[in-house]
């Protein structure tokens, strides 16, 4: 069966020299040449040229050795090549290719540096940084950092007591002189110096073509994942309220743990070298959370899926997060997320993994859905509307503001709830053939009373 680790082909052509490039560079493969994209063998008229000329093709164009060898099945035959992954960078005629997934890829740039840093026990958040110095650091970020991990008991007071320049080398973020990429993402104020697309973009959207409002949050990776969630829950979702005596509770469409873990999800494993900043997209009903993403070649999506191993993308920055307490180092990240989903009465969230890309989607409450209290008129606005009339959270804001406020236009209430101006005016003719509002005077210049 053709995968990740074989290809199959009809006829010999030198630009399958390209796919041995890739499985070197990768973790190796067979190439089959003779058979069918079925699998079915269909035989070589020149195997025996092939079988001459094919080693010294892969031997000249790449410096590499592979195995070449002539099989016959049937009085066919076809040729197999078999190409063992190698420890170092392998090009084709200057150019470095890389099997991933069943495409062979050509690397360039930040994707090719990590290929190569890989190759000699590297990763891409440990490559050193030339001309930065503590004092380009702010001091807010380890201050964070110190709290956290101290909260948790990751570390002690003793052991984050030390200055900024020494909690690196403990954390390990330098080499000599030199400070480790991961150090200026993890506690830089301003990372997108050195790493273009280091934030998250987060937009409210009414449809996929509609983007409603949106919000960019950058700055120090170590507390990105805290300013993400309070952005969220004060200016994205609304929270549904309902009261136990003289207690309020607020109930937002989804819970806050679930959603921490699938941003420190998006951080902590994050491709960098892309340049595209992680992406969530706000719904009525839904939130996407997307993130390029680099897999080893041996994970696939059902071992991801699985769940129980960790092999973080970035080793470094996945370490940092540990000692301060916001992830665990046990690979249940995925488990821990379905399973708050089932506890909190939620579908189990769907995603779609490939090879570069990380996309979770999660399944919320309506945050219109009408709530249970019956309809009390000598309770405060806000509290007393219910379901009897069809008045949910959204009209319950509307009351309230129209309390407050009686000469409110319909353009302000939408400013203030964030939602379009239309579905306000459809919101607000519920509420006036309910009989709970009525408007007094002309729309310039008169107002609501609430009943």
């Amino acid at each position: 069966m053709e995968n990740q680790n074989i290809e199959w082909k009809e006829t010999w052509r030198d630009e399958y020299l390209k796919w041995i490039c890739g499985f070197a560079n990768a973790l190796g493969g067979t190439i089959e040449i003779g058979r069918n994209n079925k699998g079915e063998i269909i035989g070589l008229p020149n195997s025996a040229k092939l079988l001459e000329e094919l080693p010294n093709k892969i031997r000249t164009t790449m410096g590499i050795v592979a195995e070449v060898n002539l099989r016959k099945e049937e009085d066919r035959e076809y040729i197999v090549i078999n190409v063992n992954a190698h420890p170092n960078a392998i090009s084709h005629r200057g150019r470095y290719y890389y099997r991933s997934g069943s495409t062979n890829q050509e690397l360039t740039g930040y994707a090719l540096e990590e290929l190569i840093l890989r190759k000699y026990g590297r990763t891409w958040d440990s490559a050193p940084v030339p001309r930065v110095s503590m004092s380009d650091f702010y001091h807010d970020a380890f201050d964070i950092f110190r709290k956290k991990a101290i909260m948790s008991k990751r570390l002690s007071p003793n052991d984050v007591a030390g200055s900024d320049a020494e909690l690196l080398q403990a954390l390990k973020l330098t080499e000599g002189d030199y400070i480790l990429r991961a150090a200026l993402l993890l506690f830089h104020q301003d990372p997108g110096q050195w790493c273009f697309g280091s934030y998250i973009k987060i937009g409210y959207f009414e449809n996929d073509a509609d983007l409603l409002y949106q919000d960019e949050i950058g700055g120090a990776l170590i507390g990105i994942a805290d300013r993400v969630m309070d952005i969220i829950y004060t200016k994205y979702f609304k929270g549904l309220i309902r009261y136990e005596g003289i207690q309020r509770i607020d109930e937002y469409p989804m819970s806050q743990d679930i959603l921490r873990e699938a941003v420190l999800n998006a951080v902590v494993h994050r491709d960098y070298s892309t340049g595209n900043p992680i992406h969530i997209k706000i719904y009525e009903d839904k939130v996407v959370i997307y993130n390029d993403c680099q897999l080893p070649g041996d994970i696939t999506e059902e071992t991801i899926l699985r769940g129980g191993r960790s092999n973080p993308h970035n080793p470094i920055i996945a370490g940092a997060f540990f000692r301060s307490g916001q992830i665990e180092a046990w690979g249940r990240g995925i488990e821990k997320m379905k399973n708050g989903c089932v506890a909190s009465g939620l579908p189990v969230p769907d995603f779609d993994i490939t090879s570069t890309t990380f996309t979770i989607r999660f399944h919320i409450r309506n945050s219109d859905r009408p709530q249970s209290e019956p309809i009390n008129s000598g309770q405060s606005v806000g509290v007393s509307i219910g379901v009897s009339v069809g008045v949910n959270e959204t009209r319950r804001e509307i009351l309230r503001l129209m309390s407050k406020t009686p000469n409110i236009t319909a353009q302000q209430i939408a400013d203030i709830i964030r939602m379009t101006k239309r579905r306000v005016e459809a919101n607000i003719r519920v509420l006036k053939n309910a009989g709970l509002i009525e408007r007094v005077g002309a729309d310039k210049n008169g107002f609501w009373v609430v009943k």
